[in-house]
Order: C-alpha cells, then sequence, then structure tokens
C-alpha cells in the first residue's frame, strides 16, 4: 500500500469510527450492544463489494469465451474468494428497501441467507439487528456507503474490521477487550517465526488477529495464504468466535475455529485423524495471564504437559497458569516447528515450580528468542509483556544460545495511554533476529531498501521546497506592496512605518540566506540520488560509504528545517504587523487582511509539508545509522541496553531466568541530537485532547445517570 492510500484509508477509518461512534452515543447503546452489529455491517459491505467484483470478473470472462454463458453457481464465485450473495443480502437492496421498511428484520434474513450459502459462518453472523431503531439502521448503513468504500478491494476492508477491533478492544467492549492482540505484537511474533506453510494454531484465538497478520506476511512473499497454511483456533467465548469468523471472512480466509478451553481441552484432529499436538509446524498465542483457577486433578496427567505442573496450592489449583500454557505450546510443535506467544513479564523470572518448568524448557534447547516490550502496548491493560519464541530447528551451533531483545525503550506514542512499535521499529527488530541466525544478506537487504526510500524521499525534496517557496511570494507580495504604499502617509509616524519596514527587511535577508542553503542542498541531493537511486549499496562497506556521503546532507536538511520555520514566523510576524497598521482608523483601506490571512495559513500549510519532506528523508537516514551504528559489521553483537547473545550456562546462573533486561545491562545515556520538538508539541496536544475527550465523555455519563435518576 502506498503511503499516500495508506494515509486515504486512515482517514476512512477514523470518519467511519467518529460516525459509528456518534451514533452508539445517541442511541446510549453501549459499546458491548453495539459492537457485533456494527461489525456485521462492515462485513456485509465488503461480502457486497467483493460479490460485485466476482460478477464483473465473471461477465468479462464470458464475454472474452474464457467460460461458458450460463447460470451462474455458487463455485464460480467462491474461485474468486467471494460470496454468490443472493438479492435480498446485497448492501444495495438494503439501501433502496421501501420508506418504513423493517430494517432490523431485512438484515437479520441477509445474514441468515448468507450463513445458509457458507458454512463457516453457520451460527456466526449477528442478528439482533430488530431490535434497534430504524433511523440509526439507515444511518449506521449509508455511514458505510461513501463512493470511497463502494469501490475498496479486500485490504482496506480488512484494516478497516481491525481498526474497529481495536476501537471496541479500547472502548473495553466484550471481556474487556482481551479478544484484541495489538497488531505489533502480532506482526513481531510472526516476524520472527514466519509463519508460511502447514499448520498455525492459535489456543486462545480470540478474534484472529495471529491468523491474519500471518496471511499479511504469506501474500508479502506473493504466495497463496489458503494454498500454504491450514488454520486451526480454539477460544472459550462464543461471542469472540463470530469475531474471528467474520475476522476471516473479512480478508477472504478460512479456518477450523473451535470453542474450547484450552485449559482442558484439545479438540482439534488433522484430516488424517492424528491430534494437533505434536504435529504444529507454527503456534501463535496471546493467552489470558496469570489465571490462578485451573483444576490441577484435571490437567495433572495431560500428556501436553511433558514438563510437570508448574505448582499447585492448596485448594489443588494451579497457582498460576501461565506455564501451562508455556508448556502447551511447547507440546503443540512438530519437530521442525516455531512457536511465538505473548507473556506476563513476571512469567520468565518466576520461582518454585515454574522455574523447574522454565528450566527443563531452556535445556531442551527450543528456547530461542525473547523480547521485553514496555508497559502501555496493551488496550485495556497498562502492564509490560514478554515475548516468547521457540524453534525447534534450531541449528547445533545455537542450540545452547537463547537472544535477549529489549526493547522497552522502543515504541511510538499513538495515544496518551497506547504505544506500539512503527513499522521501522518492527524492522529493525526484524533485522537483529536475522543477524543473531546468521542470516547476514537479509540485513544488508533491509539497510540497502532504506537506502532506496532514502533517494526516493530526496527526489520529493525540491518539489515540496518550490511549493512552499512560491506560498512564501504569494504572502510577501501584498505585505511589501503595504509596506511601500505606507510611506507616504502622514498620518504615520516614521517609527510605525520603520517597524515594518524593518520586519520586511529581516524576512527578505533571511529568504537570500534560505536560497543560497536551498540550492546547496538540492544539488548535493540530486548528486547523491545520481549515484544511489539505480544501483543502491548492497554491501556492508558500501552501505558505510554511502551513509557517509549523506552525512553532510542530513546536517544540510536540518539546517534548512530551521530555516523554513524562521521564514514563516518572519512572514507571519509581517503579516501582523501590516494589519495592525492596517486597523488604523486614518490608514486608507486598501490592504486586504482576510486575503492576506488565508496566505499566510496556506504558508503554513506548504511550510508543514516541505518539513514533512525533508523530515522523511532524515527518518530513513537515521533508520540506516540506528542500524549501522549498532551492528557496524553486519554481524550479531552485544549491545547494551538492546540485545545479547547469551548461552544456557550464564541463564543457570540467573537461576534461568528469561527476562531480557536481567542480561543486555544498561544503554550508556546519550543526548539526542535529533529531538523533534514539533513532535513532542504533537505528542502533548495528543495527550490534551485525549484528556479533553475523557472528560466530555465522563460529564455525558454523569448527566445521563443524573437523567435516569429524575434528578
Amino acid at each position: 500500500m502506498t503511503a499516500n492510500a495508506f494515509h486515504n484509508v486512515t482517514q476512512i477509518e477514523s470518519s467511519l469510527w467518529e460516525a459509528a461512534d456518534q451514533l452508539r452515543a445517541n442511541s446510549k447503546l453501549t459499546s458491548n450492544e453495539y459492537s457485533m452489529p456494527v461489525l456485521g455491517v462492515i462485513f456485509l459491505r465488503h461480502a457486497s463489494n467483493r460479490f460485485e467484483a466476482a460478477q464483473k470478473a465473471i461477465e468479462a470472462d464470458q464475454a472474452a469465451g474464457k467460460m461458458p454463458k450460463r447460470p451462474l453457481v455458487k463455485g464460480d464465485f467462491i474461485k474468486r474468494r467471494a460470496l454468490m450473495l443472493p438479492e435480498q443480502a446485497r448492501y444495495d437492496s438494503l439501501l433502496k428497501l421501501p420508506a418504513g421498511a423493517n430494517l432490523g428484520a431485512a438484515l437479520v434474513d441477509a445474514m441468515n441467507r448468507i450463513e445458509a450459502d457458507f458454512e463457516p459462518l453457520a451460527g456466526q453472523l449477528p442478528k439482533d439487528y430488530d431490535r434497534f431503531d430504524n433511523k440509526l439502521l439507515e444511518d449506521l448503513l449509508r455511514a458505510f456507503d461513501t463512493e470511497a468504500l463502494r469501490t475498496a478491494a479486500g485490504d482496506v476492508f480488512g484494516r478497516i474490521y481491525e481498526y474497529f477491533l481495536m476501537k471496541f478492544a479500547m472502548q473495553g467492549a466484550q471481556d474487556n477487550g482481551e479478544f484484541f492482540t495489538p497488531p505489533s505484537l502480532v506482526q513481531t511474533i510472526v516476524n520472527v517465526i514466519e509463519p508460511d506453510h502447514g499448520v498455525v494454531f492459535d489456543p486462545a484465538c480470540g478474534s484472529g488477529g495471529m491468523f491474519v497478520q500471518s496471511s499479511h506476511f504469506i501474500e508479502h512473499e506473493g504466495l497463496e495464504t489458503m494454498k500454504r497454511v491450514t488454520f486451526y483456533g480454539q477460544e472459550k467465548t462464543a461471542t469472540t468466535i463470530r469475531l474471528a469468523k467474520m475476522n476471516l471472512a473479512v480478508h477472504g480466509l478460512e479456518g477450523d475455529i473451535r470453542e474450547a478451553n484450552s485449559f482442558y481441552d484439545d479438540v482439534h484432529r488433522l484430516p488424517n485423524g492424528r491430534p494437533l499436538w505434536g504435529n504444529c509446524d507454527f503456534v501463535m498465542a496471546n493467552p489470558p495471564f496469570n489465571v490462578d483457577m485451573v483444576d490441577a486433578d484435571r490437567v495433572k496427567d495431560d500428556r501436553r504437559l511433558p514438563f510437570g505442573l508448574p505448582g499447585v496450592n492448596k485448594q489443588k489449583k494451579v497457582s498460576n497458569g501461565n506455564y501451562l500454557w508455556i508448556s502447551y505450546f511447547h507440546s503443540y510443535l512438530g519437530d521442525k516447528g516455531r512457536a511465538g506467544f505473548v507473556m506476563s513479564s513476571q512469567a520468565s523470572s518466576a520461582g518454585h515450580g515454574e522455574a523447574e518448568v522454565r528450566r527443563k524448557l531452556v535445556e531442551t534447547g527450543d528456547v530461542d528468542v525473547m523480547i521485553a516490550v514496555r508497559s502501555n502496548f496493551f488496550y485495556t491493560r497498562t502492564v509490560p509483556c514478554e515475548l516468547w519464541h521457540f524453534d525447534r530447528t534450531k541449528p547445533a551451533d545455537r542450540r545452547d544460545f537463547v537472544l535477549m531483545l529489549d526493547a522497552r525503550a522502543i515504541y511510538r506514542k499513538v495515544t496518551r495511554k497506547i504505544y506500539d512499535f512503527s513499522a521501522e521499529q518492527l524492522a529493525n527488530l526484524t533485522a537483529i533476529v536475522w543477524l543473531y541466525r546468521g542470516q547476514k544478506e537479509r540485513f544488508l537487504g533491509l539497510v540497502k531498501d532504506y537506502f532506496m526510500r532514502l533517494t526516493r524521499e530526496c527526489a520529493t525534496v525540491s518539489t515540496a521546497l518550490a511549493t512552499f517557496e512560491l506560498a512564501l511570494t504569494s504572502c510577501r507580495t501584498p505585505i511589501a506592496t503595504f509596506g511601500e504604499a505606507i510611506q507616504n502617509l502622514d498620518t504615520l509616524t516614521p517609527e510605525q512605518k520603520q517597524t515594518l519596514t524593518d520586519s520586511l527587511t529581516e524576512w527578505s535577508e533571511a529568504a537570500n540566506g534560505y536560497a543560497t542553503d536551498r540550492g546547496a542542498l538540492i544539488e548535493g541531493l540530486a548528486s547523491f540520488c545520481e549515484e544511489y537511486a539505480e544501483s543502491p549499496p548492497d554491501a556492508n562497506d558500501a552501505q558505510h560509504s554511502a551513509r557517509e556521503a549523506f552525512g553532510p546532507l542530513a546536517e544540510r536538511e536540518k539546517g534548512l528545517l530551521k530555516q523554513i520555520d524562521l521564514l514563516f514566523t518572519l512572514g507571519a510576524r509581517a503579516a501582523h504587523l501590516a494589519s495592525e497598521l492596517a486597523d488604523i482608523e486614518e490608514v486608507p483601506e486598501f490592504y486586504n487582511r482576510r486575503n492576506v490571512n488565508k496566505l499566510v495559513k496556506e504558508m503554513d500549510e506548504a511550510r508543514k509539508k516541505a518539513v514533512e519532506h525533508l523530515k522523511n528523508a532524515t527518518y530513513v537516514y537515521r533508520q540506516i545509522g540506528w542500524l549501522q551504528d549498532r551492528f557496524p559489521q553486519a554481524e550479531i553483537q552485544a549491545v547494551p541496553g538492546l540485545c545479547k547473545v547469551v548461552r544456557r550456562a550464564e541463564i543457570q546462573a540467573a537461576d534461568w531466568s528469561l527476562t531480557p533486561g536481567r542480561y543486555v545491562g544498561v544503554a550508556p545515556p546519550v543526548v539526542d541530537e535529533d529531538f523533534d520538538f514539533e513532535q513532542e508539541l504533537r505528542d502533548i496536544h495528543l495527550e490534551l485532547a485525549d484528556l479533553n475527550k475523557e472528560a466530555v465523555d465522563l460529564a455525558a455519563t454523569i448527566q445521563g445517570n443524573f437523567e435516569e435518576l429524575g434528578v
């Protein structure tokens, strides 16, 4: 997805959520009451889009003689990853119902008809629409009927569905939001274990995020998901299973997901009759942490516990279920399997019976990568966590080692309370895993990709600066004209005239300095692109040389950023001074304040875009530096505060702890020369906006409570 397309989808997501949540607020429904019906509408919109696209493709094939002209059957649509929707289940048909028609009943009928035709969704789609007000349903349907959504492709709807899952999770819908694992955590696991073939199992599958991210990984490799993997899932909550099956369907995927309590149940069988236990290629999960009510007698003889029970209390309950999950995940793996899962941070250093299980796990040699993640990555919990990874295919020279990766200092702020990993942070963390596995060429490939991005960003700078300069001139012209005109006015004092003259002179001098530095930068960027755009460096020495060559340009970009901001500040100040003089009663009304204010806003927008393009280039350059500074030879090495490859003997000496921070040490303090004041201000604004919204929501809740009490 291009940057522009990504931005457009982000805008669509935000506007849809705002519209849908406003409808919910006006209806006084809770998130739990509202979430499934809304997700059902998203599914229906997507299913209609897929149907229409498949129908057009079929008609085109028939017209071209690629398939016979005959009545269409379900198989024609299934081949194109679409459902053959009956007329009554199509989105347009619902919107065209006559005024006064029972829209709730029509939606229930549509869902029933879809389930009847598509067995994996039988009993899963929401059917409680008839309890909603007709006007609310009509508004909801129309909210998802924009031109952008009528023509949106499947990946767009998949993102929208996941976005709404995330937002409902943040509101605490569906079991306190525990059905949804933050995408950046799932993506980290996927990047480490690379689930691109065979049996993929999630015994605590929630809304199916592990499966969806696996499909993204497979399709990024240019492969077809359903030809490469088979998804199996267990989930104890029926409502969450519905979310998962809809999530898979909206992504054009299928999976065998069953209702079961994985602490006690192992319900799946492979087509050949064998159990999943011991036969999975990949196991992925985000299980509930710190469960303390598991019946020890029911699980003590479970074959999925080869390392024994972790600890039993006086009530014959397993003291903490974390190590039940950990043992289960390992036992499901086949001889060449990999596992990745989210776990409470306290589990990696827990004592007593849990430490004994951990010792046995480490001694298998299958513990591969441990990643510590800071707090606030979850939407409904603030706890830190760790990502565990097993690999039963570790080569002999690595079976005695574990990669400890402390990523607690790596994050991006999403809201005041929620953090995640940026795409680049995810890529850089994955690159460390590649080096640990001896995959130097992949590390160098990522750096090469960054150089390709860098040259692309550099190529856009000239146009962005030219746009800013045009806006600068457009704004300066009427102010300078006014400054000349008032020189002959006796009604103004010499000091008043001089103030504006001095302001315009300062602005002009700054523009001259900018023009000189701008020319040198553009020339340097063009030269850099000429050398590296067509043939980005792929060897380590060449990449270091290319980074060194760009270093002075990065410094010039930083300097030009300050000059651009200064030019805008001086321009805005000159406009303000001119407006003040124009407000004096004796000054003739030939200065158009409204027009100049508009030009100042346009100059600011052009400034922001120019700054963004310059920052994009330096941002990519910093990613190269981040990797090269830590791994200058493109080989794994200990980096204080970040990573270390640890021997088993060292783990044993530390009471078999698998906490990364215990091994990697503390990073030395550094001065952030690239501190972004503007980003810091945006983060502060983000926090204030969140606090204001919380205050408004709280006030509305209090008001509603008073109304219910008749106060």
